[in-house]
């Protein structure tokens, strides 16, 4: 792959990778240098990507950056908390917090497939996964989010 069908690609998956990596890391700058560092070990490894799996490719090496960063957060102290952020639309902010409450292991396929867009062979191959065992926890996922919203009332 040349630089210039590299950089078309980064900036073609760049907002969705950004979601993902927001989604998993929940602070912006981290996200941003989740996401830096992604394009970085892809343009390094760019000799193994096979054509067809790019995007699997990417968002394996996006999600296992955000999980360094995960891992350097809980070696570090904590200061002052944050401020809170009041939220814009309930229905909006109750949806956003029950997919945030969704355990990693299925969250991250919910968000790939219904959010993202991915199908099942790119999530499942961005994930390291079997397409039955992604297909698994994009059930698991749903039937959980459907339990969380129906016991705060959403339909």
């Amino acid at each position: 792959m040349e630089k210039e069908s590299f950089e078309r690609m980064y900036l073609e998956m760049a907002p969705g990778l950004y979601r993902l990596a927001q989604s998993i890391l929940h602070h912006p700058p981290d996200a941003q240098d989740a996401l830096q560092q992604a394009a970085v070990n892809a343009w390094r490894s760019l000799a193994r990507i096979h054509p067809g799996t790019e995007r699997a490719y990417f968002t394996r090496i996006l999600i296992n950056e955000c999980r360094n960063i995960q891992r350097r957060r809980m070696r570090m102290l904590p200061m002052d908390p944050l401020p809170e952020r009041p939220a814009r639309n309930m229905a909006d902010s109750s949806l956003k917090e029950a997919i945030h409450s969704l355990p990693e292991g299925l969250r991250l396929p919910f968000l790939l497939h219904f959010m993202e867009g991915y199908t099942d062979r790119e999530g499942a191959d961005a994930m390291g996964l079997s397409l039955s065992a992604f297909k698994t926890r994009l059930i698991r996922a749903r039937k959980k989010l459907q339990k969380i919203l129906e016991e705060e009332g959403m339909p």
